[in-house]
């Protein structure tokens, strides 16, 4: 029987050999890809879908331009060498009172294109500290709520006194150009999340409370409503350093 099958295998391998072409077949190539001369009419190109080859197209002269002036304008408002903090270079600003004072201060108008209602007087440390909370801190709160955040209503940054200006107590951060204080945030479509009006209360309020939680280790102080009564219509942000960590209330 083992003898009967293999002569039948070879009789079955012989006959396929017998039918099998003199050459390999190889696919046709299509005309309407391989010569565009050959191609449908314009009206039929919609049916090619990913036959066509799609190239992106070159940019303008004028977009070229425009996009070089723009980043030039950006690299000549940096500040802190960081063409997401724009503003003005003030250099040394001194105070009346001992302690107070800035060795290499900045005014800062926007962070990572966001608006700041009025500039603020900081050195570099703070002001990055600023746009990594507006990054990676406040942005993400927001999300796309109203359209995102257009711009940061600032109460208050450089200022020499003392804590909660109360008499007999230490020199301010604000004093130091370490420090600045939140009020709102304007949205794009021209909404407002403010820290008086919104905090505790529904979807903004807990945006807010995000915003609050986010910016402890940004920053080295951060106080909101819940801290004391200084404190109840803003955020105050520092980048005091304490040994046991940030201080967040």
């Amino acid at each position: 029987m083992k003898g009967l099958a293999a002569v039948l295998v070879l009789l079955l391998a012989g006959a396929a050999l017998a039918e099998a072409p003199d050459t390999s077949l190889r696919p046709v190539l299509r005309t309407d890809a391989a010569d565009p001369s050959q191609a449908e009419p314009t009206g039929n190109r919609g049916r090619l879908g990913l036959f066509q080859s799609l190239r992106p197209r070159e940019r303008s002269d004028n977009v070229e331009r425009r996009a070089r002036q723009s980043r030039a304008a950006l690299r000549r408002g940096a500040v802190c060498g960081d063409a997401d903090l724009q503003g003005d270079v003030l250099g040394r600003v001194t105070g009346q009172m001992r302690g107070c004072g800035i060795d290499n201060a900045v005014r800062l108008k926007s962070v990572s294109g966001v608006r700041l209602s009025s500039p603020v007087t900081v050195d570099c440390g703070t002001a990055k500290a600023l746009k990594s909370w507006v990054e990676r801190g406040m942005r993400p709160a927001v999300g796309n709520r109203g359209g995102g955040v257009d711009s940061i209503r600032v109460f208050a940054s450089y200022a020499c006194r003392t804590r909660n200006s109360q008499k007999g107590a230490r020199i301010s951060e604000h004093g130091k150009g370490r420090a600045l204080d939140i009020g709102a945030f304007g949205l794009r479509n021209g909404a407002e999340i403010s820290v008086l009006r919104d905090w505790g209360k529904s979807r903004e309020g807990r945006i807010l409370r995000k915003m609050h939680r986010t910016a402890c280790g940004p920053f080295g102080t951060v106080l909101g409503p819940e801290a004391n009564r200084f404190h109840r219509d803003h955020f105050h942000f520092d980048t005091a350093g304490y040994r046991s960590g940030t201080f967040c209330r």
